[in-house]
């Protein structure tokens, strides 16, 4: 185990890297977002997620890239909302027009505190006061992250609030396991029979739609080259109505000669194929990243579900403990 100084930000806060090892996987995690900043399989000579080898390009382009996103992940239509007779005006941070991650001082942003750390596990929290970017509660997030037998790395989540809030967190790494410039060549499955529509602010329209017939329909396996130059993978997968037992794979991404599958509580996956990225600053790779460098699989509850009733809830009451619990499992794949 290595804890060491990454960067300073523009406040004076000391950003920290904890690195470990375990069971053939090496993780390094930032303090900044609770973020994972570089993650290894032994024999294996690149990196399996995007990440920068400094601080400066978290504070801009990389910016929720590996890290844990919320009090409420993905996006919350014009930055509005209502619990009970409570009329909630957010922090609107994407285009002034939408709530995103959180608002602009979300987790993904924040600088978390380091709790225990042992050779096999890094954990870390947050605390978010009441009223903080327009959410009623005072917040205490925690997260750990575990090396387990296997080459898995498992993280689990948990949060607490005085007050009814929403709550919705997400672990937002880019994966790249081939660690090829583009993710064209990985092969991605998802056994979600539906999906939800979104409009032009990537806000969901109502109802989930099948994906039987979509560009979304992963439920057999996809090269993603075949699907990047089509209509933009944003979008939220349905795996369930209601979160769930850690059981089956949420999802099972391929290249390379490895194997990643992603098991989780949460009823839903937001799959991006980071459309947004352009070459800037080098990464731990050795390069910039360019459009399509890594896919996000964002294990979390539907979006904009305090919008939508029959959604799973958002909503975390006084004395209710959020949990959630997603396992990222590394395995070569015989004969590739």
């Amino acid at each position: 185990m290595t804890r060491e100084v990454f960067g300073t930000l523009p406040d004076g806060q000391t950003v920290e890297r904890i690195t470990i090892s375990a069971h053939g996987l090496t993780l390094s995690v930032l303090t900044l977002g609770a973020t994972v900043q570089d993650l290894r399989l032994e024999g294996v000579d690149h990196p399996l997620v995007l990440g920068f080898p400094a601080l400066e390009p978290y504070l801009g382009e990389g910016r929720y890239v590996g890290a844990i996103v919320g009090r409420c992940a993905n996006r919350i239509a014009r930055g509005h909302a209502r619990i009970d007779d409570l009329t909630l005006e957010l922090d609107r941070n994407e285009a002034g027009r939408t709530t995103l991650h959180g608002g602009s001082d979300g987790t993904g942003t924040r600088n978390w505190a380091v709790g225990e750390i042992s050779a096999d596990a890094i954990a870390l929290s947050d605390y978010l006061p009441d009223g903080h970017m327009g959410f009623p509660g005072a917040m205490l997030v925690h997260v750990r992250y575990r090396l387990l037998p296997g080459a898995v790395l498992q993280i689990e989540m948990l949060a607490t609030s005085s007050e009814t809030t929403l709550c919705n967190f997400a672990q937002h790494s880019y994966f790249n396991l081939d660690g090829s410039d583009s993710i064209a060549d990985h092969v991605l499955t998802i056994p979600a029979e539906s999906w939800l529509p979104v409009d032009d602010t990537l806000i969901p329209l109502g109802n989930p739609a099948p994906v039987q017939g979509s560009h979304l329909d992963f439920r057999t396996p996809v090269r993603l080259g075949e699907r990047l130059d089509g209509p933009l993978i944003d979008h939220n997968l349905c795996l369930s109505e209601h979160k769930h037992k850690l059981t089956q794979p949420a999802a099972t991404l391929e290249a390379g000669g490895l194997r990643m599958q992603i098991a989780s509580t949460e009823p839903g996956i937001q799959v991006y194929a980071a459309d947004h990225m352009r070459p800037g600053a080098t990464g731990i790779g050795g390069r910039p990243y360019g459009q399509h460098a890594g896919i996000a699989l964002e294990s979390q509850l539907w979006p904009d579900a305090v919008h939508h009733p029959g959604y799973p809830s958002v909503l975390l009451s006084p004395g209710q403990l959020y949990r959630q619990t997603t396992s990222f499992s590394f395995t070569r794949v015989t004969g590739s």
